[in-house]
Formats: structure tokens, C-alpha cells, sequence
């Protein structure tokens, strides 16, 4: 019996921000068609996505910014964050598609899971939607699991781009350690190596900045030498990771040159050494046909690692 769990629902199709905007819904239909045609579809175990609650995401983004999101209307919220008539709802499901793989692997009924989910959100502020992002979904996931009986969350972003907002959520606090590779210099400008937490937080953060026309080798360095150790002295009740496959050499919005075999290892690398559940959640990725791919390659390698 397979205990890989794929969450999913038709409202991430409904976010529309306008033509030529990069976060289209055949993101997500390319990434069923792969699975479909791979074979791969009828292995997981489906589940639908739930709706976040008002108490799912105040714990993660101020009153304020939820007032201004539910009276903004449709637009530009930010320069490339664009808000449709039922892209909040959108951003419910898919914040609460990761509060439902947290919720089956609390209960054992999945080890991994994969959210494939739109909009994304790590670069979403407490206070600020940005970067397409409009919830910190993998933020709004680490505090749900959290008040679900897991106390330390490991999170781990393999976006092209830093994180900002997960990084600024969790900056001081040493019950959830936040871990990057990204592109720098490259949008957000945040991420500096020498960002390491504070407060009490101080030591919880780690980033990689990864120089534009880097590859394979530069990326399983990190993961196969640097990752393993993090992890095995923090000792993670359970790992979640923002996937961002714009690290691959074909997508269109970074300088990072990452194969489709270099994307296996990275997911190898992390459920190797991930000794606890583990749950990846969509963010970048704006090539349909790389994406797909890369996800295929995850959901492989997550069915791999089954146990």
C-alpha cells in the first residue's frame, strides 16, 4: 500500500491573475498529465486539499493583512502579485493543502507527501503579499503542525529565489529551522549567508547563495555535505520543503542550471536523511515541460523512499 499522499484541488485552477502573467493553471494540469502518462497517478493516495481557517492563518500573518486582503477586491496587491475574484479562496486551499498532508501524517496514514498547490508562498510577509506569493503557505503548514503535536519543524526551500518571508516569519525562533539554497544576487536580495536568525533564533537559519550559471555539482554539494549534518543535529519531527523547481536549467525566471538528474538528487538527498515525515509543497517552476518532469522526479523518488 502506498503511504505517498498527492493533495490537490480544482480551486488552485480558479487563481487568474492576467495573460502573460507566469503563474498560469497549466502549472498544475502539466503536472497531472506527467503523472497520468507516467504511470505514476495511481500510485499515490489522492487526497483533496481543505480550506484553511481564520485561526490556520493568524498564526503566521497579522490581522491588518488579512483585513486588507479580504477588502482589496481584484488587481495588483504588489508590482507582480495579482489578486482575482476567487484567487483568496485559492490561497485558503492551498495554504490548507499542507495542513491536510501535515493532519494524514499525524494520523500514519501517509509518510510524504506532495502539495501541488497555486499560488505559491514563501515570499509572503506576516504583513505583505509578494512575489505571487499572498500566504505563506509553508509557514501557515509548520505552525498547524505544530499545534498538531509536532514541535520541530525543519523546512527546507530549493527555490531558485530566497524565501524571504518564511525566513523573516521564523527568524527568531529556535523550534522551527529554516534552511535555503537560492540564487544571489537575484530577487528578493535577501538570503545573505551571514543572515543566520536572531534572538533566540540565532543559529536557525541557513542560507546558501548559489552564483548565477551554477549547476548539478554546486547543488549536491550543499545537499549531499551541508543538509545531512543540519538536519541530523536538529533532529526534525518533520521536514516540510518549498520545491521550487525554477533551479532547473530550462525554466525561463532564474541563471540556474540544475538537470532533471540533479533535481534527483537534491529529493534524494533530503529523504535520505529525513528520518520523519516529510512533505513538499509546490512554489516556482514556469516551464510546464521542465516542471513536470520535476515533479515526476520527486513523486519517483518519493515512492522510492516509501517504507
Amino acid at each position: 500500500m502506498s503511504r505517498v499522499g498527492f493533495i490537490y484541488d480544482d480551486f488552485f485552477l480558479k487563481h487568474a491573475p492576467p495573460q502573460g502573467h507566469p503563474d498560469t493553471k497549466e502549472r498544475l494540469l502539466s503536472i497531472i498529465e506527467k503523472l497520468k502518462n507516467a504511470g505514476l497517478w495511481d500510485r499515490l493516495v489522492h487526497i483533496k486539499s481543505r480550506m484553511a481557517s481564520y485561526e490556520d492563518i493568524s498564526r503566521v500573518h497579522a490581522e491588518e493583512y488579512i483585513s486588507r486582503l479580504n477588502g482589496f477586491g481584484t488587481g495588483f496587491i504588489d508590482q507582480d502579485t495579482y489578486l482575482s475574484e476567487q484567487t483568496l479562496s485559492s490561497g485558503l486551499y492551498a495554504a490548507g493543502a499542507i495542513i491536510e498532508a501535515v493532519n494524514r501524517c499525524r494520523q500514519g496514514e501517509i509518510e510524504r507527501a506532495f502539495c501541488a498547490v497555486r499560488p505559491p508562498g514563501h515570499h509572503a510577509e506576516k504583513d505583505a503579499a509578494m512575489g505571487f506569493c499572498i500566504f505563506n503557505n509553508i509557514a501557515v503548514g509548520a505552525r498547524y503542525a505544530q499545534s498538531s503535536g509536532y514541535q520541530k519543524i525543519f523546512i527546507i526551500d530549493f527555490d531558485a529565489h530566497h524565501g524571504n518571508g518564511t525566513q523573516h516569519i521564523f527568524e527568531e525562533d529556535d523550534s522551527v529551522f529554516y534552511f535555503s539554497t537560492h540564487q544571489h544576487p537575484y530577487y528578493p536580495d535577501t538570503g545573505k549567508e551571514s543572515e543566520r536568525g536572531t534572538g533566540r533564533g540565532a543559529g536557525f537559519t541557513y542560507n546558501v547563495t548559489i552564483k548565477a550559471g551554477s549547476g548539478n555539482k554546486d547543488f549536491l554539494y550543499v545537499y549531499q555535505d551541508i543538509l545531512p549534518g543540519l538536519i541530523t543535529r536538529f533532529k526534525p519531527d518533520i521536514v516540510l520543503v518549498s520545491a521550487g523547481y525554477d533551479i532547473h536549467i530550462d525554466d525561463p525566471f532564474a541563471d540556474i542550471w540544475v538537470s532533471d538528474e540533479g533535481i534527483r538528487g537534491i529529493v534524494h538527498s533530503i529523504l535520505s536523511v529525513s528520518a520523519c515525515p516529510v512533505v513538499f509543497t509546490l512554489e516556482g517552476g514556469y516551464d510546464t515541460k521542465s516542471l513536470s518532469e520535476c515533479v515526476k522526479i520527486t513523486v519517483e523518488e518519493m515512492l522510492r523512499h516509501n517504507t
